[in-house]
């Protein structure tokens, strides 16, 4: 028997720990971060991960630091620490507990796309291809020697949530594969060339506010890569009170324009055929398929018009 302890806060991680605990190596300790307060109601939220820990009858503890939980690390005297979305940097005292280190899943082909949002970045990108990497962890954010990678194509107008999963999915697979081998020896790893580095940042509410100076194809894009958070909005103002609210933009498509444009105002909205929305950007209308309008229920375009109509000719900001 292989003793692992778990370490990881997020969805992604959670889809990895469900599968993982199906196996011969399902974790005897999962350490995530604390529970929180979400939304306006301040209900207090369990991690993903801590859910999966619970449903699979396995220990969770939840230190505010991960340097709190080196001695319950240390008591278990681990072979394997398995790290995964977790939110913190990992100090060294904790990397050197598990026997055969503390090994890493991340989602994409390191050195590319280090950091917090790889999965955003690759959407926002428009790449063909992405991965996964199972690394060994060391001191430094994402830079640690790579031990086994595997490739994944990136389907046309897929969204965060979709490729997360896709990603999540291959990640475990390769996971399960890749542990008896790592711990019998037969995988040498190999450094990153460190000069290939490329960092994500943190998203933060700001980068969901949608710049309609962009073109269509790039606001679409980041639709796709930032719901649901940071989410993508804009600023409008209501006819009937006259105040400012914000309206979000949770699925859209493009509608190329024939001759050079833009026609109207930017971000001005306009009928387009199928019962649909569009905006003026500053190159071809965004198609709105998914809306929600500030304290309401996301709603379909369809749906929406059919109480709205008087949206019709509303400039977004």
């Amino acid at each position: 028997m292989v003793k692992i302890v778990f370490i990881g806060t997020s969805e992604f991680a959670s889809v990895i720990l469900n599968k993982l605990s199906k196996t011969q190596y399902k974790p005897l300790l999962v350490i995530t971060n604390p529970d929180k307060p979400s939304g306006r109601s301040q209900k207090i939220t369990p991690p993903p991960v801590k859910i999966i820990a619970e449903e699979n009858n396995i220990e969770v503890y939840q230190p505010s630091k991960i340097k709190e939980s080196e001695q319950k690390i240390k008591e278990l005297k681990p072979d394997l620490g398995i790290t995964v979305a977790y939110g913190q940097k990992l100090p060294l005292e904790v990397l050197n507990i598990p026997k055969y280190g503390l090994i890493n899943v991340h989602p994409s082909l390191l050195p590319l796309y280090r950091g917090p949002s790889p999965i955003r970045e690759a959407i926002l990108n428009n790449d063909k291809e992405t991965g996964v990497t199972i690394m060994l962890m060391n001191e430094k954010l994402d830079e640690g020697p790579i031990i086994s990678q595997e490739k994944h194509l990136i389907k046309d107008k897929i969204n965060y949530s979709e490729l997360s999963l896709e990603l999540s999915e291959k990640g475990v697979d390769l996971l399960i594969e890749t542990i008896p081998q790592w711990i019998s020896g037969k995988i040498n790893h190999k450094n990153q060339e460190n000069h290939l580095g490329n960092y994500t940042k943190i998203m933060s509410k700001k980068d969901g506010k949608i710049d309609w100076n962009l073109s269509a194809t790039e606001i679409e894009r980041r639709v796709r890569a930032l719901n649901p958070w940071p989410g993508t909005y804009s600023f409008y103002k209501d006819k009937g009170t006259g105040q400012k609210k914000i309206v979000k933009i949770l699925e859209a498509d493009i509608q190329f324009q024939t001759e050079n444009g833009p026609f109207g105002p930017l971000g001005k909205v306009y009928m387009a055929t199928n019962n649909r929305l569009a905006v003026q950007t500053g190159k071809d209308f965004l198609i709105i398929k998914k809306i929600q309008i500030e304290n309401k229920k996301p709603t379909e375009i369809e749906e929406f018009i059919n109480g709205n109509i008087s949206f019709i000719g509303t400039i977004f900001k």
